[in-house]
């Protein structure tokens, strides 16, 4: 049994998955989407997450030049580049990783990601999805945490209400005569004992 014990097998040797692995945030990393099974996006998102956190824990010091880094910040850097090499061994996408998308997730703790499912795949019905990067977030102006939700609430509910009222006016009589008919339908007769 495999208590304890995580990550993914998919049927790889460790070489092969570590290869997979690497390659998927690479290529997450380069073009901020990949299509992916589920099962790869799942253990992928794990990686680039924690990659990503290594780059947004340096926080101020990636905003530096780097001929104006103490030595202390520099060896940070360092380390924190070492880290994520570690895992992604693609050169060009970690330094995409620290100069570019580093900095844009300074303000968020975790959540970098996120997996939007396509459905099957032909040929094999695998469940597909995409795994993207969270897009920048737009200045709130000031309004709080939690503003943007309100806001996706609220478009949501004006959506429903603009489908409500088409529906109302391409069959309205429609609706009424069918909902007419169903507690007509639905009564029972009543047996006498």
């Amino acid at each position: 049994m495999r208590h304890h014990r995580a990550g993914v097998h998919l049927s790889r040797t460790s070489a092969h998955r570590a290869a997979l692995f690497s390659n998927l945030v690479a290529a997450l990393f380069h073009s901020e989407r990949i299509r992916t099974t589920w099962a790869k996006a799942h253990e992928t998102r794990r990686l680039a997450e924690r990659t990503i956190t290594w780059a947004r824990r340096l926080g101020d010091v990636l905003t530096k030049a780097p001929e104006r880094r103490s030595p202390q910040e520099a060896a940070r850097v360092v380390h924190a580049i070492r880290m994520a090499r570690r895992v992604v061994r693609d050169r060009s996408a970690v330094m995409k990783l620290f100069n570019d998308i580093g900095p844009r997730f300074l303000g968020r703790q975790g959540g970098y990601t996120r997996m939007l499912k396509i459905g099957p795949r032909p040929g094999d019905a695998a469940p597909m999805v995409l795994l993207e990067l969270m897009p920048d977030e737009a200045p709130s102006g000031g309004k709080g945490k939690g503003s943007a939700m309100a806001d996706d609430k609220a478009a949501a509910t004006e959506k429903q209400a603009a489908g409500k009222k088409r529906a109302g006016k391409q069959g309205g009589a429609a609706k009424t005569e069918s909902k007419a008919a169903k507690p007509d339908a639905k009564a029972k007769p009543k047996v006498k004992k």
